[in-house]
This record gives C-alpha cells, sequence and structure tokens, in this order.
C-alpha cells in the first residue's frame, strides 16, 4: 500500500494522527490503550473526536487536560511549556511498554527534531532540551505518529507541495519567523508552495514526521486504485481553506498491460549461410510492425544441421512481414498463428552518463531496473562492467521512485 499525504491546510502531528485515525478508525482504540502506558500527568488525555467544518468532516486528535480539551492556544495544538531533554525523552521511551518498533521509530522522529534544533542553536543533539515540543501533548502526537506508522504498514509515501507560510510564531525563544527555522532546515529538499495565506502551516512536529518517513514528491507512476481516505483537522482556521491533511491510500494493482494479439511466424532454413541469414534477420527486425526476430540451432531431415526462425509481429502485420520473410530467406513454407502477448509497463532513462536502462513496473509495485550492456560494455574488465552496471541500474531505480 501507499500512503499519499495532501497538506491542503498544513501538516502538524496531531493533523498526522487525526487524518490516520481518520481512514482507519480501528487503530483508535488500540492506540489510546498505549498512550495510557506512558503514565500521562493527571488531568493530561488523548482523545479522538469527530470534528467538521462545514465544508469537510473529518477527525480531530487533542491531548490536553479534559477541562480545557477545546482551549488551544497553538495553531494545531495546544501546548504547555514543559522543557524537556531529548536524554529524557529517550529514557522515558526506553522505558516505557510501547511494542519496541513503535518506541525505536518515536526516538527516531525525536532524534530527528533534536539534531535541527542543535543545528539551529549550536548545541550537540544530544544537549538539546525541547521547550513547546517537550510538551507532553507533543510527545503524545509523535507516540501516535509512530503506532499509527508502524500500524497501517504503508509500503511507501508521497507529500504534496506543502503549504510554506508566512508572518511568525511566538515561541520560548520568543517571536520566530514562519516557517520556523528549525522547521526550514527540516524541509530542505521538499517541495513547498505559498498560497497566499499566513500562519504556521507546518509544526516542528509535522516537519519531523515527514522527515522521518522520506516521502516521494508524488504518487508512483503505476496505476494503483483508490482505497481509504482520511481528513485530520488542525485548531487554526484560514480564509477559504479548510485547515486539513488529508491521507490517500493507494493500493497497486497488477502493473501490466491488457493482453495484446501477436502474430508468430515460424520456419526453418537448412540452404542458406549464417552469414546472409544474420542479415536476413536484422533487415527483419527493422520492418514495420515485428517486434522480435530469434533464431535457433536444430536437426532437421537427414540429420542436417538447420536453423529454427520465430517472427514475432502486430497481429495486423501478419501477412505484410511472411511475404519479407520469403523475400529475404530460402525458406519454402511458414507456420502462421495468433497469439496473445501480456507485457508489463515499463521505461526507459539514461543515467550514469550514458547508460541506457529498463525499468519494469512488477507486480505489487516492485521495479526492477536492467542495464543496456551494449552501453558499459566499454567500462573495462568483467569487474569494472558489473559495477557500472549496477551503479546506472541503482541511480535509474532511485530516479523513477523522486519522479514517482
Amino acid at each position: 500500500m501507499h500512503i499519499h499525504l495532501d497538506p491542503v491546510g498544513g501538516i502538524a502531528g496531531d493533523m498526522f494522527a487525526a487524518a490516520l485515525l481518520d481512514a482507519w478508525p480501528e487503530h483508535g482504540p488500540p492506540l489510546l490503550a498505549a498512550l495510557a502506558t506512558l503514565a500521562l500527568p493527571a488531568g493530561v488525555a488523548a482523545r479522538i473526536a469527530p470534528f467538521g467544518d462545514g465544508v469537510l468532516r473529518g477527525v480531530r486528535f487533542d491531548v490536553a487536560p479534559p477541562a480545557a480539551a477545546d482551549q488551544h492556544a497553538h495553531h494545531h495544538h495546544g501546548h504547555h511549556h514543559d522543557h524537556r531533554a531529548i536524554r529524557e525523552i529517550r529514557a522515558m521511551l526506553a522505558a516505557s511498554p510501547l511494542p519496541r518498533p513503535v518506541a525505536e521509530r518515536a526516538q527516531a522522529i525525536f532524534a530527528i527534531l533534536a539534531e535541527a534544533e542543535g543545528r539551529v542553536h549550536g548545541v550537540a543533539a544530544d544537549d538539546v532540551t525541547f521547550h513547546e515540543v517537550g510538551a507532553w501533548d507533543s510527545i503524545v502526537d509523535i507516540v501516535a505518529a509512530a503506532f499509527l506508522i508502524d500500524r497501517v504498514g504503508a509500503g511507501s509515501w508521497s507529500v504534496a507541495p506543502l503549504p510554506l507560510g508566512s508572518g511568525r510564531v511566538r515561541t520560548a525563544h520568543g517571536e520566530l519567523p514562519v516557517p520556523p527555522p528549525a522547521v526550514a532546515l527540516l524541509l530542505e529538499g521538499f517541495v513547498v508552495l505559498d498560497d497566499g495565506r499566513a500562519g504556521e502551516r507546518v509544526t516542528p512536529t509535522g516537519a519531523a514526521i515527514l522527515r522521518h518517513l522520506a516521502p516521494a514528491a508524488a504518487v508512483p507512476r503505476i496505476p494503483l486504485r483508490q482505497g481509504r481516505v482520511g481528513y485530520g483537522f488542525g485548531t487554526k482556521r484560514f480564509p477559504g481553506i479548510s485547515n486539513v491533511l488529508r491521507v490517500l491510500a493507494l493500493d497497486p494493482v497488477a502493473a501490466t498491460a491488457p493482453d495484446a494479439e501477436i502474430g508468430v511466424l515460424r520456419f526453418e532454413v537448412d540452404d542458406q549461410t549464417p552469414e546472409d541469414l544474420a542479415v536476413a534477420l536484422e533487415r527483419l527486425r527493422a520492418e514495420p510492425g515485428v517486434l522480435d526476430a530469434l533464431q535457433a540451432p536444430a536437426l532437421g531431415k537427414k540429420g542436417r544441421l538447420t536453423v529454427q526462425v520465430q517472427v514475432l509481429t502486430e497481429a495486423d502485420a501478419i501477412d505484410r512481414v511472411a511475404d519479407r520473410c520469403f523475400a529475404e530467406t530460402t525458406t519454402l513454407g511458414l507456420r502462421l498463428e495468433r497469439a496473445r502477448r501480456r507485457t508489463l509497463d515499463r521505461a526507459a532513462v539514461t543515467t550514469d552518463g550514458d547508460v541506457r536502462v529498463k525499468i519494469a513496473a512488477r507486480p505489487g509495485g516492485r521495479r526492477t531496473a536492467k542495464a543496456e550492456m551494449t552501453d558499459v560494455a566499454a567500462a573495462g574488465d568483467r569487474d569494472a562492467r558489473a559495477a557500472r552496471r549496477r551503479r546506472a541500474e541503482a541511480a535509474a531505480l532511485a530516479g523513477s521512485e523522486r519522479d514517482g
């Protein structure tokens, strides 16, 4: 399964969790049970609630004292200004009874945040103390994101261009420009846009989750079937647009083109020189409508060495190509039939200088690459050729993932 993120209003940790919970509501109860193992301070509670803004319906994921659950001061989520060092958060997650993959994923997201904050403030990542991100609501947001990423089990992710936002945001360090410095670092390499709406559109938790997921910039260019859809709401309102993160679950379908009818022409030749037959087959391959021409040795009548020839053609070219077979070879008879052909979707790219690579989409969404041997032949000996082939194929696959 592939999941595409559409940050209509932006992305924050609570919006990410809410969108996945809207698409997969069955994960709500086990998520709340897992969060309860964090020994949250008295009065702090996580809540999954239906929500609508008059245009769209979805879910909000709130973490706040019940009496103040709707009194949010932050753009996406209410933040208590607790200060916690990364070491404290790391130890808390390691000691928690959370499933190990969830705890490790949450630690990885916090490590991404700590690295960015450390670069901004000029301190080592291990010495970072979080302010807004150290609040319990942000910790719960990140744990919830880690839990849901693990539960939905997507094989790949992509994200549409992120709204840049503008203005200032108030933090424990004073007012900072939007996007805040740590967020700007985390979004390096992502595609962004200015939709003309001010405010903080991508929060530090949202940016760290994105960096952890390493999503592609677009949906893969393979056949996909639309699955579940989820809408996760933030708390701020923007004029003319819903403040939601939308998730689209996309399942790969068989990566094959519809069966096509082709022509198959077969014959044997035992009285044409190998040199002349090689020329004849090259001329047949160049004929319009010919898909391929093959030859194989065989023993014919009276123990004679003969050559079996098979020519594949487009269905409407059978008769014309049959005439060319008689003209180019010494055969006196052909066997003609129609067959069905099934092929994988494929594309050809050039990489590593001038190496052509054929990329094929396999069933299930897996992609394979094969470099043209004639293009790597000049690389040197066998090891050098193999190294250049692997390098070109890896580059082609990486490029196809970036392009979707």
